[in-house]
């Protein structure tokens, strides 16, 4: 039996192989002849650039004085009727998003970064230079001034007298239709999947203002933004495996920063009071729909308060941009609809198991929570810990059932070195994260102050680093001496940028919110992933 199945896994190997092939060079045979479709046209389009120069045109000028946009114009002469003329005149420019030739008239819709307005282009208007337009193709950016008018559809339009080449595209755009199809393509081009998606270029103009948003609620609560350094000698602040660098002048190893927790709060040692950054975290990690290795991160410190003062600041910020951004509270994620408006519900990380799973950690001996975790088949790496197997087993079996918005408190001591114990369980800390639909978007503290627990975390963290954890922290001798001249009591907050984007825009994921996601290699395939 045994061997009849290794000739049965060995067939079907070789006809998924072949399969594999098949596929291959099919895609080899669309991409050449694509490849010699798209040769053929950049040879067309680099004729006709011949044949402006020719004619002494400059196809790439330095500057174009614009008198009105698009949507500015739509908005003045919101009021024409059909067919109806102005003898007011405008200057726009824009790149051709459509071309229609008709013999001695044309149209054409040119596109800004406000929107579209029509050009009317006439062989009688423009004598001699009416023929430039047969040199000019979808993509190509002008320049035109004009009389504004509408047509007897009612289309605002301007009636063009004079026109001028700004820059000749060499590669066509995607048909209009259907724009841009394939999610990787959209990725990697991303300046393509802007142009032909509309709804794309308003979630990143929303992205935007949320930020913006996000700065000025902070700003009105006293808080001061300011920058920490990306390139550290020493990376510190979260669990995660850092990106390496080297520094050639001093022959030095270099790690980006994973989180600018540790110089924020050497700031607050300074003497600030509150401070904020906005910034680039990377983390050495995978990547899926929730986690980019290049990603965008707010952190506030705030002395004198704890993760009390914190958790209520996290949601009177969110619900405030809600309002700015969006105009309310409620936001559809996934075709459920959540309320983001204050106050939201707070239970503990053991209470969520309880309530969830129906079981009470506090009940389990340390055999019988290890039996939960194997007859759940969630791994368990390292030497066992029972606060590390109670939050594993609430990231397995409980994250994703998280409606939200919801804060989960008291965590286990063992899942940072940087947060001060629980009052009253010294087991546990005063850290809390929110959730939104089983994910994951903000980390909050009673940040730890003393130097001596301090010490001795990280101290614990290094050797768990020399052990072989390639998430643990290093020590950080500096910080450690920061904290020894002595920090006040304070709360802090990490809030994952592009996470709150994902929510309040409804998109799909993390790379739909970041412009240029980090992606794998075009044709790096890797065995996995050809079985998968």
């Amino acid at each position: 039996m045994a061997q009849i199945l290794v000739v049965k896994n060995s067939l079907v190997s070789g006809v998924s192989a072949y399969k594999y092939r098949v596929v291959k060079y099919l895609k080899l045979l669309i991409l050449l002849a694509i490849m010699e479709n798209e040769n053929h046209l950049i040879k067309e389009r680099l004729k006709k650039l011949e044949e402006l120069r020719a004619q002494n045109i400059n196809p790439y000028p330095y500057s174009y004085k614009r008198m009105h946009t698009a949507a500015e114009l739509h908005e003045k002469y919101s009021n024409l009727k059909k067919d109806e003329k102005t003898k007011d005149k405008t200057g726009v420019c824009g790149r051709i998003m459509q071309l229609r030739r008709m013999g001695k008239v044309t149209f054409m819709h040119l596109l800004d970064e406000s929107g579209k307005i029509q050009l009317y282009f006439r062989e009688d208007d423009l004598k001699e230079t009416y023929g430039v337009l047969k040199l000019l193709d979808i993509g190509d950016f002008i320049g035109a001034e004009g009389k504004v008018f509408t047509t007897k559809t009612g289309e605002l339009s301007v009636w063009i007298e004079k026109f001028e080449v700004l820059c000749k595209a060499f590669r066509h755009l995607p048909e209009k239709y259907h724009g841009i199809q394939d999610i990787e393509l959209r990725y990697r081009q991303r300046y393509l999947d802007l142009l032909m998606n509309p709804d794309v270029k308003e979630l990143f103009i929303k992205r935007s203002r949320i930020v913006r948003a996000m700065r000025e609620f902070l700003d009105s609560e006293g808080f001061m933004e300011v920058e920490v350094p990306i390139l550290q000698p020493i990376y510190g602040g979260a669990k995660a495996r850092p990106f390496v660098t080297h520094i050639n002048e001093w022959d030095m190893k270099l790690f980006l920063s994973i989180s600018p927790e540790l110089y924020l709060k050497r700031l607050i040692v300074g003497g600030y009071e509150k401070v904020y950054t906005i910034c680039k975290n990377f983390r050495n990690e995978g990547v899926d729909q929730s986690h980019n290795p290049e990603f965008t991160m707010m952190e506030c410190y705030w002395a004198y308060v704890d993760y009390e003062a914190i958790m209520e600041l996290t949601e009177r910020m969110v619900e405030f941009i809600c309002k700015q951004v969006l105009g309310t509270t409620v936001i559809s994620v996934k075709g459920e609809m959540i309320d983001l408006k204050t106050p939201w519900k707070r239970i503990t990380m053991k209470d969520a198991i309880k309530t969830h799973l129906k079981i009470d950690v506090d009940k389990l001996s340390d055999e019988a929570l290890r039996k939960v975790l194997i007859d759940n088949r969630i791994e368990y790496e390292g030497e066992f810990s029972r606060g590390i197997a109670i939050m594993v087993l609430f990231e397995g079996l409980v994250e994703d059932k998280l409606r939200g918005p919801v804060h989960i408190t008291d965590h286990p001591k063992e899942s940072t070195p940087l947060c001060k114990p629980k009052r009253g369980n010294q087991e546990l800390i005063e850290r809390f994260e929110s959730y939104i639909l089983g994910t994951e978007f903000t980390n909050g503290y009673s940040e730890l102050n003393d130097p001596v627990l301090q010490r001795r975390l990280l101290e614990e963290q290094a050797e768990q680093l020399r052990g072989g954890s390639d998430e643990a922290h290093p020590m950080d001798e500096d910080f450690i001496q920061a904290i020894e001249v002595g920090m006040p009591p304070c709360g802090g907050l990490g809030l994952g940028v592009d996470r709150l984007v994902v929510f309040l825009t409804g998109a799909e994921g993390i790379r739909d919110v970041i412009f240029f996601p980090t992606m794998r290699p075009e044709g790096d395939g890797s065995e996995t992933e050809r079985e998968q």
